[in-house]
């Protein structure tokens, strides 16, 4: 049972972690917004209340706007990679139906291959780029953050990203797991968490 329970969070990973990302953002977002309405009103009060012009009061948080920035980048990438572990991303696959099921299987896992070498390159690239922001660096404007790091992104997503699809082609072709299409699984509580073909 236990071992379930890990297999079902390690099938579920990116989508826990683009959960946090998301809420985290958002609310990040939200108080900017709050304190933009809140500082703005005290700036208008302090026209009728001298009192107040003593007081300095930001706009909003300076460093708000760049850390929801970075955290949008993170979720969209581990979105991506989720994405793959659904095989939920665009395919154009109608023209494989007027052919024998075997010819769409080959021309869906060559697509594949030639996706798996992109991530590869991507992988590849992104680290030469990481290490050379390491030897000459270069930071955030208000974060002061090494961009090197916020740059780690690329070569985790792309390598999740490659191991998710090899997952759903070992799903699909050795264990004969069929992946349900996303726009058809229901969401309601009561369904089974393992409805797209994942460990439950």
């Amino acid at each position: 049972m236990q071992t379930k329970k890990i297999l079902h969070i390690l099938d579920n990973l990116e989508s826990y972690i683009c959960q946090a990302l998301l809420v985290f953002f958002v609310c990040l977002l939200f108080l900017q917004i709050v304190l933009r309405i809140t500082f703005g009103g005290v700036d208008f009060l302090s026209g009728f209340i001298p009192v107040l012009k003593h007081y300095s009061l930001p706009a909003s948080l300076p460093w708000g706007e760049e850390l929801s920035r970075f955290a949008f980048v993170w979720f969209v990438f581990f979105g991506a990679t989720y994405a793959a572990r659904l095989a939920a991303h665009n395919r154009v696959t109608f023209q494989f139906k007027i052919f024998p099921k075997i010819v769409g299987n080959i021309s869906t896992l060559l697509s594949d291959l030639v996706w798996i070498v992109f991530n590869c390159t991507m992988v590849y690239y992104s680290l030469i780029v990481i290490k050379e922001g390491f030897e000459f660096p270069e930071y955030s404007p208000t974060l002061d953050w090494l961009m090197a790091y916020v740059f780690l992104i690329f070569p985790i997503a792309f390598s999740l990203m490659t191991l998710r699809i090899i997952q759903v082609n070992i799903m699909k072709y050795i264990f004969h797991i069929e992946i349900a299409d996303v726009d058809k699984i229901d969401t309601a509580p009561d369904q089974d968490a393992g409805q797209n073909g994942g460990v439950s």
